[in-house]
């Protein structure tokens, strides 16, 4: 038995007080240095997906101008979404350090619940690295599986959900032997990551909550798990009670899914397994030492839960690789492991399994972290293009590896430009506008007065399509200003919305101007 692996078994149980104050103490003060990392710059750097990121800005925006999400606008995205990042422009009073403040603030938020669980449930071997990994995924201003260089806010929510999924997989273990019995700290740490998947992306949600239901098979856990589904349900009547979007978040979701085909296919699945194959090897040699060593059925169903929603998942999200909870949930199945009275001939099993894990977590960490450190250097340095509207001078575009996506969003920036000039020219400067695109950066970017009744993101068969899109009388029905753009960032969803919207705006809209890039339509007097 090695040094290591012998201080995890020897260490589990004498003193786990000592060790919840050390990590209590450790684990925020790495969520501190990471938050300070991202947001002491003051601004957002990016290499693509601007769209996506100006989806965020632009529901802030409309948030600090007194809008509530799914009551004034339209999103299949949960509210709390949009709260981070408002959150952020209301204590930066920058755009451009909107996300990198709302985010830095739950990074904290994290770091607390991290100390908690980790904690008390895993030796500080196996579950300092688990939670400097999970905070790095949060931290990174990165979408899991990329490049270093594709630096960008884009998908946020998936990196919220991946992280907390991962936190809430620890809770399968049972509190170290001598840890005092806290129902109340388990339930509310529970309960705060199930909220937090349910109101930023709800499918991480579900499947937190399915978590849950699978814990109630523990008796002895059993307590604190009733408990959080106690505390989960009264939140939602609460915040109901306070937003009252909780039945239009469901209809926009449906509406959504109408659109993006529900289910992922066989061939989806597919695709997914192949891409994440060797992660996939790895993760199952963990779980067949010790299903071999320490055969149970509540180690088997575990392990059969995260690869499902692990695939499940990220077979539904705009990601190709990097299923996170397969490094968090083979860490807790080498706490089992290491946990277990095994005889010494199975040292050799004790040596493989910090390998395997190493091998899942180390790749991701690493990655985060020089994405973390790149943007925290072109931020603070004022690198990049500023993007051409007043209130997003400090979003910065940067050329990093992917020539081809600055060249793109080059051109784009050079679309907006154009279209800031030509609506400075019109009569009227709070006129409402809407954008027959993916997005609409113009309210926020101009600090124009938002339209109420439409939505923060359009995107082609995902959240509108030919079929099933929102009516034009309420998409339109507060705006002034309608721009078509020649040359939209999303081919598909501009050609798509002027399409299905083209006879209303005939009837309700003149073109008053034209530019190279832009039609613009006013509405006609009554």
């Amino acid at each position: 038995m090695t040094q290591a692996s012998r201080a995890i078994t020897e260490k589990d149980t004498p003193r786990p007080a000592v060790q919840l104050n050390w990590c209590c103490a450790v684990v925020p003060s790495i969520g501190l240095f990471l938050a300070a990392f991202l947001a002491l710059p003051g601004a957002t750097v990016t290499t693509r997906y601007v769209n996506d990121l100006f989806v965020f800005l632009d529901g802030a925006y409309r948030i600090a101008a007194g809008q509530v999400p799914n009551v004034d606008f339209h999103t299949s995205l949960g509210p709390l979404t949009f709260y981070i990042p408002a959150v952020g422009y209301a204590l930066s009073g920058s755009m451009g350090a909107a996300m990198p403040v709302g985010m830095s603030l739950l990074i904290l938020l994290f770091s607390l619940v991290a100390a908690g669980i980790v904690g008390s449930r895993m030796h500080w071997a196996i579950g300092l690295p688990l939670a400097t990994c999970l905070l790095l995924v949060l931290a990174a201003p990165a979408n899991p599986g990329e490049r270093i260089g594709e630096l960008s806010f884009a998908m946020f929510y998936n990196r919220i959900g991946w992280a907390s999924l991962g936190l809430l997989l620890v809770m399968y273990l049972r509190r170290l032997p001598g840890a005092s019995n806290r129902k109340g700290a388990d339930a509310t740490c529970a309960s705060f990551l199930v909220l937090l998947m349910l109101y930023t992306k709800i499918t991480y949600g579900v499947v937190g909550l399915a978590f849950l239901m699978f814990m109630l098979f523990d008796r002895r856990q059993i307590g604190w798990v009733a408990l959080a589904f106690g505390i989960v349900a009264a939140s939602i009547l609460a915040t109901e009670t306070l937003w009252g979007g909780g039945v239009n978040y469901l209809l926009d979701i449906s509406l959504a899914g109408k659109n993006s085909g529900g289910l992922p296919t066989m061939t989806a699945i597919g695709h997914v397994v192949r891409g994440n194959f060797v992660d996939l090897l790895a993760y199952l040699a963990v779980a067949v030492i010790l299903l071999i060593l320490t055969p149970t059925y509540r180690h088997l169903l575990f392990v059969g839960f995260c690869i499902s929603t692990g695939i499940l998942l990220i077979s539904q999200n705009f990601q190709f690789f990097g299923i996170v909870t397969l490094g968090a949930s083979a860490a807790v199945l080498s706490a089992c492991f290491f946990r277990a009275e095994l005889p010494s001939r199975y040292g050799r099993a004790r040596i493989a399994l910090p390998l395997l894990l190493a091998f899942l977590l180390t790749p991701a960490a690493v990655g985060n972290a020089a994405s973390l450190a790149i943007h925290a250097y072109y931020a603070a340095g004022g690198r990049g293009d500023a993007i051409p509207l007043p209130a997003f001078s400090g979003v910065r575009l940067v050329k990093m590896w992917s020539a081809g996506q600055y060249e793109y969003f080059q051109d784009y920036n050079r679309t907006l430009a154009d279209a800031s000039a030509a609506l400075s020219q019109l009569d009227g400067k709070s006129q409402r506008v809407a954008v027959l695109d993916f997005v609409n950066p113009f309210s926020a970017g101009l600090r124009l007065t938002p339209p109420a009744g439409d939505s923060v993101w359009y995107h082609w068969g995902r959240t509108l399509g030919q079929e099933y899109h929102p009516a034009a009388e309420e998409m339109f029905a507060d705006v002034d200003v309608i721009l078509d753009p020649k040359w939209p960032i999303e081919i598909w969803t501009g050609n798509g919305m002027r399409d299905v919207y083209a006879h209303y705006i005939a009837r309700h809209y003149d073109l008053v101007r034209e530019t190279a890039d832009w039609r613009i339509y006013g509405k006609k007097a009554p």
